[in-house]
Parts: C-alpha cells; sequence; structure tokens
C-alpha cells in the first residue's frame, strides 16, 4: 500500500480557461491533502484523445467539472465519448474513480443511463442534499450529516442512474452522488472539490453562461454559505480507499 506521499493520481480537466485549469487543480490538491506535484493532467481541450495503458500509473482517476462543454453534444465535444471510454476502462480495472460534476454526468451516459438539459430553473450556488437510505452503509458516504451542504452549479442532470448503480444522495431536483456495485467508482453532481471562495471566484467568471444578470448573481453569492462537509469528501476518498483499501 503507498503512503499518501507516494498517491500518484490523474485529474480529467474539462477546462479551456487558463485561470480555472490552475484553481480546480489547486482545489482537488487541497481537499484530497496531496501536493498538486501529485497529479498528472488530462485536459481534453488540448489532448481529446488518451492512451488507457497509461491507466497502470496511476493509483485513482478524478474528473473535475466544466463550464465550457456539455455532454449531450459529443458531435461537438468528441473528447465526451473518449472520457466515457476511459471510465468504462477504469471499472475494468477497477481502478478507483471520483468524479464530480461534469464527470458524474460523463459517468451516468458511460454506463448507459440518461442526462437531461435545463435552461431554466436549474441548481445553482449552495444547498442541502440529502442522503438515501444506501449511504449509511457506504465507505465515504456513512459519516456525513443529513443533510449536508454543497455547492452545485449545474444545467445537465440525472434524475434516476443506470443498473448496477447505487444512488447515495439527492436533491427533489435530481440524483446527486451515485457509487457504482463492487466497484471503486464514486460520482456526485455536487462539487466536492469547490467550497465557497471557488464559487464566487468561478460563478462570477462565468456569469453570463449561468445567471439572468447582476442582481441574479448577487443574490446567489449572498446566499452562498461555506460547504466543510462536502469539501471533507476527498480527503475521505483517499484516506478510506486508496490507503485503507475499502474499495467496493
Amino acid at each position: 500500500m503507498p503512503s499518501k506521499q507516494q498517491l500518484k493520481l490523474l485529474l480529467i480537466q474539462i477546462r479551456d480557461d487558463e485561470q480555472t485549469r490552475q484553481e480546480e487543480l489547486s482545489s482537488f490538491a487541497q481537499f484530497c491533502e496531496v501536493a498538486e506535484s501529485q497529479f498528472d493532467i488530462w485536459n481534453v481541450f488540448d489532448q481529446p484523445h488518451y492512451d488507457h495503458q497509461r491507466l497502470a500509473d496511476y493509483h485513482a482517476v478524478l474528473v473535475g467539472g466544466s463550464s465550457e462543454a456539455s455532454v449531450l453534444e459529443p458531435e461537438r465535444y468528441p473528447f465526451v465519448e473518449d472520457i466515457q471510454a476511459l471510465l468504462r476502462e477504469c471499472l475494468q480495472r477497477k481502478l478507483p474513480v471520483f468524479a464530480s460534476c461534469f464527470g458524474f454526468q460523463l459517468a451516468v451516459l458511460a454506463l448507459g443511463g440518461e442526462i437531461f438539459h435545463h435552461d431554466q430553473d436549474f441548481e445553482m450556488g449552495t444547498l442541502p442534499i440529502r442522503l438515501t437510505e444506501a449511504a449509511q452503509t457506504d465507505p465515504l458516504f456513512s459519516t456525513m450529516p443529513d443533510p449536508f451542504v454543497a455547492v452545485s452549479v449545474h444545467r445537465d442532470s440525472a434524475y434516476q442512474l443506470p443498473a448496477d448503480c447505487i444512488n447515495l444522495a439527492e436533491t427533489d431536483h435530481c440524483v446527486h452522488a451515485l457509487k457504482v456495485e463492487g466497484a471503486p467508482f464514486w460520482a456526485t453532481q455536487f462539487h466536492p472539490e469547490v467550497d465557497r471562495a471557488i464559487l464566487v471566484q468561478r460563478l462570477s467568471l462565468f456569469a453570463d453562461k449561468y445567471t439572468e444578470g447582476a442582481d441574479q448573481l448577487r443574490a446567489v453569492l449572498d446566499g452562498a454559505v461555506e460547504t466543510p462537509e462536502s469539501n471533507a469528501l476527498l480527503g475521505q476518498f483517499v484516506e478510506r480507499i486508496l490507503l485503507d483499501e475499502q474499495s467496493t
């Protein structure tokens, strides 16, 4: 078993903006409680395709969000299908995965599920998320408070999960967390790698995409709260799955 300092992680980024690329890497490193140097980056805007054989070099794969692409437009973003294929390869290898937001949507599609788009009335800001009964025995979610608060900003959602997926958390709007049965594979629609400060910075940068103007942006940001319980999930993934081998 490696030590925390020996872990080598692959972060799949779907970010075209340079500032957000660095911010996302820094936040994943912060909440995983590892050094940025322990991550290799596959940014799909730079390199749409990835050699699956390289997965043997890593202890886990993490997938971030995106404000610049849609999982529902594979013809425009060919890397959508490439990431899905890589996630299925991770499942076959039982390589640990934690996917967030855009990564959650990709995981649902990769496993045969459906994602639906919303132009209005989508989730944005920090919001309470409730646990399902299945979460009580999950290695990561069993110690989460019910409900817990997390950052969630997304136009695309899953209402139900594919076969062999366990629903761990949800809101009235959509499913928010899944685990694949028999595999060390978790995904969350919310952002465990984003806290209130990062939300303010990121939503301000992409305000034109998600808000209808300065008043709505101000209202969302003024209502945002800290999210320590959801931010702790990534550290728990490292400690409980990668280091303690509670993998399934």
